[in-house]
C-alpha cells in the first residue's frame, strides 16, 4: 500500500511538471487577454484574434522554462551519473563506465542544487516526517522570493542603466543576461534556505490545502496574477516605456511562421517577463521533489553521510561494550557481596557457638 501511495504521488509530481509548462500559462493568458468584460453593459466577449498568440506563447515559456529549469538546475537522472555522464550514457564516449568519469558524474549530481533538492526531500520524508505534497508546497511557497527577484533584476537592468552606457535598443539583451546570472543565483539558493524553512512552509501549505484543494498549483495562479498587476500598476505610475524594451521574442518567430497575420498584445513583453520569472522557479521544484521521491542511492549522501553513519555506530558499539561492562561489575559485585554475606554468617553463627563455651571457660577458669 505504501509503494502504491508513492508511485501514486510521483504520477501526480508528473501531472503538475506537465500542468506547469503547458496549461498554467495559456490558462493565466486566456484569463488575461481573451475574456473582454463591458462593464457598462454588463457584457463579457472573447477575442478570438488573440487564441493563436495565447497557444503559441504558453507553449514557448512552458518549453523554455523546463529547458531552464534543467539546465540551470543541473538536472541528471541517477542512472546517468553511475554510467559516466550524458556522454557516456548515449555512447559517445570511449570511456563509458570508466571509473574516474562516475566519480565526476557523481559528484557533480551531489553539489547540483537538483541533487540537493532532491536529497533535502528525501530526508525530510523518507521517515514519514512529512507528506511528499505537504513539503512540495511548502518548497513552492519558499520560491517565491526568488521569484520576486528574477522580476526586478531584469527591470531594474533594463531601467537603471543609462543611456550612456548602453543603447535602448540594447537594454533589453542586457536585462536579460542578468536574468540568467539571477536564476543562476535563485536556484542555488534555494536548497539553503530550503533547509532550515522547509517544516515551517509544509505546514503552511497544509493549512492552505484545508482552503484550496488547488494548492499544489494554487501559488502560481496567485503570484502570476498579483505580479503582473503589480507590474502594470508600476510601470504605468513610473511612465515607463517598455514598448522599446522588444528585440525579437520567441513566439513571435513561431507566429510568423504558423500564422503570420496573428494579432500580438501590446503588453506581450510583461507577460514574457512574468513568465520566464514564475515558470523555471516552479518547474525546478517540482522535478527536485519528483527526484528526491525516488529511492535514493547512498552515494548522493556523500562521504560525511558515511562518516556520520561510522560514528553512530561506533558510538553504539561503545555504548553496548560499557553496559555489558557495567552489568559484569554490577553481576561480579553482586556476587562478590553475596559471598561476603554467607561468610559473615557463617562467622556470626560460629560466633554464637563459641560464646557459650568461652562463658564456660570463663566459669570453669
Amino acid at each position: 500500500m505504501v509503494d502504491r501511495t508513492i508511485i501514486l504521488k510521483q504520477l501526480l509530481l508528473g501531472l503538475i511538471v506537465i500542468v506547469q509548462i503547458t496549461m498554467a500559462p495559456i490558462l493565466l493568458f486566456s484569463l488575461t487577454y481573451l475574456l473582454e468584460i463591458n462593464y457598462e453593459g454588463a457584457q463579457i466577449a472573447l477575442r478570438t484574434e488573440l487564441i493563436h498568440w495565447v497557444v503559441i506563447a504558453g507553449l514557448s515559456y512552458g518549453m523554455v522554462s523546463i529547458a531552464l529549469a534543467l539546465l540551470v538546475g543541473g538536472f541528471r537522472p541517477f542512472f546517468v551519473a553511475n554510467q559516466g555522464g550524458v556522454l557516456a550514457f548515449l555512447r559517445l564516449s570511449p570511456r563509458r563506465g570508466d571509473p574516474e568519469l562516475v566519480d565526476r558524474a557523481r559528484l557533480y549530481l551531489q553539489n547540483s542544487p537538483y541533487g540537493k533538492m532532491s536529497r533535502l526531500v528525501s530526508e525530510k520524508t523518507e521517515e514519514g516526517e512529512f507528506d511528499l505534497m505537504s513539503v512540495h508546497g511548502g518548497l513552492q511557497l519558499l520560491a517565491v522570493p526568488m521569484q520576486v527577484i528574477l522580476i526586478a533584476v531584469p527591470l531594474a537592468i533594463m531601467e537603471g542603466v543609462p543611456e550612456s552606457l548602453i543603447r535602448p535598443s540594447r537594454a533589453f539583451d542586457l536585462g536579460m543576461a542578468g536574468y540568467v546570472v539571477a536564476l543562476w543565483v535563485a536556484v542555488r539558493v534555494h536548497p539553503v534556505i530550503s533547509i532550515h524553512l522547509v517544516g515551517i512552509a509544509a505546514m503552511f501549505r497544509n493549512v492552505v490545502w484545508r482552503v484550496s484543494r488547488l494548492s499544489w498549483i494554487l501559488p502560481i495562479f496567485l503570484y502570476w496574477l498579483v505580479a503582473r498587476l503589480v507590474l502594470l500598476f508600476s510601470l504605468d505610475l513610473l511612465n515607463v516605456n517598455y514598448s522599446q524594451w522588444h528585440e525579437m521574442q520567441l513566439e513571435k518567430i513561431i507566429l510568423q511562421i504558423i500564422a503570420p497575420d496573428a494579432v500580438i498584445p501590446d503588453t506581450a513583453i510583461l507577460d514574457f517577463i512574468v513568465a520566464i520569472s514564475v515558470l523555471p522557479m516552479a518547474t525546478f521544484t517540482t522535478i527536485s521533489v519528483l527526484g528526491g521521491s525516488q529511492k535514493m542511492p547512498e552515494w548522493m549522501f556523500g562521504q560525511e553521510s558515511s562518516l556520520e553513519s561510522l560514528r553512530v555506530k561506533e558510538l553504539e558499539e561503545n555504548l553496548a561494550e560499557e553496559e555489558n561492562q557495567l552489568e559484569e561489575d554490577v553481576g561480579s559485585q553482586n556476587s562478590h557481596a553475596s559471598q561476603e554475606g554467607v561468610s559473615n554468617g557463617l562467622e556470626g553463627e560460629s560466633r554464637m557457638i563459641d560464646l557459650p563455651f568461652d562463658i564456660f571457660g570463663d566459669g570453669d577458669g
